[in-house]
């Protein structure tokens, strides 16, 4: 199986970068609120195939978490991350790249069902440590809003200075 070199190159910028910023916004303590974890592996999705998206959002979580301690491991949200964002790339990538439809739908509908899950998996957490279930379910979704408003606003416009010079303009 052979890879395009630079949907390879994008997995790596991507995948460093998604190491990188949560280190500057956890510094000053948004990295909660923010997600910047999220903003250049949902943005690697309409770069690359579904394999390449998917592997770097499975591996980058993890990896970090190892490195940094962030996403901690326990509780689990390095894992529940790297489920979430495996998941919302390889849908993102498929849907985007097969079915040829615009950027903003593709987005806002992957970040609306990663924050299903994140409802699910805080719920979940919740239920597991003892701790109170719904409370947490919410606030694990409340939490994230403004990395979600910040995805919105910020990856369509990154994609389209991306592609200028390039043919296929993300729309």
């Amino acid at each position: 199986m052979q890879y395009d070199p630079k949907e390879l190159a994008y997995g790596g910028l991507f995948g460093a970068a998604a190491l990188t910023l949560p280190i500057v916004f956890h510094a000053v303590h948004l990295g909660h609120v923010f997600m910047p974890m999220y903003f250049p592996l949902m943005t690697l999705p309409f770069l690359v195939g579904p394999k390449i998206a998917a592997t770097t959002a499975l591996v980058i979580p993890i990896f970090s978490g190892l490195v940094t301690g962030m996403p901690p491991f326990y509780p689990p949200i390095a894992l529940f991350m790297s489920a979430e964002l495996t998941m919302m790339a390889a849908v993102a990538s498929w849907w985007y790249h097969r079915r040829e439809t615009k950027v903003i739908v593709v987005l806002v509908s992957v970040l609306l069902l990663g924050r299903v899950m994140s409802a699910v998996t805080g719920y979940l957490l919740g239920l597991v440590l003892d701790l109170p279930a719904k409370f947490t379910s919410v606030m694990s979704v409340v939490s994230g809003w403004p990395g979600v408003v910040l995805m919105v606003v910020g990856i369509p416009p990154l994609l389209r200075l991306m592609s200028e010079g390039r043919t296929g303009e993300p729309d």
